[in-house]
């Protein structure tokens, strides 16, 4: 094979795939290879210098693999009332996914039952929502919920120490009162836990009844100025700080 015949090198810097993938500046990148969460091929890396190759190598961080041959894209979206929170469903019912208007297969990140609405995360990022859904990562949720009955400091505490529900003790990471009026009172619930309907349960356990539920945070994300069944794609930075807390998270 002659010099103008020759395979050109399709191989890159470890920390600088890494860095390309959306992890993050490539000083961090180089921090995760040597604390030993990169692997490459099933073997853990901890050389600055290996080179690999994207379309061929796989890469892992903490067990999970990390695509790279893909433009992956984040959106945050505005669930409304009425809608599920699936990618797909059977009996024909919409889905938040009939309101991405966007070329390529994503899926919805974290539930929302039928009736809530609010914050949805909507990626084609495999690595992200394992992250966002996974237990180990306990990513905070930020919901305001409108409730029915009287918010006794009892009830708050029980909600706050845990209520006993089928998967386990449920608890508010953080409970507050927001406003009062009319028998309706408004409470802002933190939650890093992610059970289904669980703080419509987590209420219903201590005598009270939800009569609305908005998601307005998921991590470092926010709804900001969107209206219901709007959707906007992150900013550079917002993704950045997204990769940085979920990789912070151990």
């Amino acid at each position: 094979m002659n010099q103008s015949q020759r395979i050109p090198d399709t191989k890159e810097r470890l920390h600088k795939v890494l860095a390309h993938a959306g992890l993050g500046s490539r000083r961090f990148c180089e921090s995760l290879i040597r604390e030993g969460r990169v692997k490459v091929n099933g073997r853990v890396v901890r050389e600055m210098g290996l080179k690999v190759d994207p379309s061929r190598d796989q890469i892992e961080i903490d067990g999970t693999s990390l695509p790279t041959n893909i433009r992956r894209r984040y959106f945050v979206l505005n669930k409304p009332p009425g809608y599920l929170s699936t990618a797909k469903d059977p009996q024909g019912r919409p889905t938040v996914m009939d309101l991405l208007h966007e070329e390529g297969r994503f899926y919805p990140v974290g539930r929302l039952d039928l009736s809530s609405r609010g914050l949805m995360l909507i990626t084609n990022d495999g690595f992200i929502a394992n992250r966002m859904l996974h237990p180990r990562f306990s990513v905070p949720k930020k919901y305001v919920v409108k409730v029915r009955g009287a918010v006794t400091p009892e009830k708050l505490r029980s909600l706050k120490s845990g209520v006993e529900l089928e998967e386990g003790i449920a608890l508010a990471h953080k409970i507050r009162v927001l406003g009062s009026e009319r028998g309706v009172t408004l409470l802002e619930i933190v939650l890093r836990q992610g059970w289904k309907r669980q703080i419509r349960r987590m209420c219903q356990s201590v005598g009270l009844e939800v009569v609305d539920l908005v998601r307005t945070e998921m991590g470092p994300l926010r709804l900001k100025n969107l209206g219901e069944g709007e959707y906007r794609e992150l900013t550079r930075e917002e993704i950045d700080n997204l990769f940085q807390v979920l990789l912070s998270a151990r």
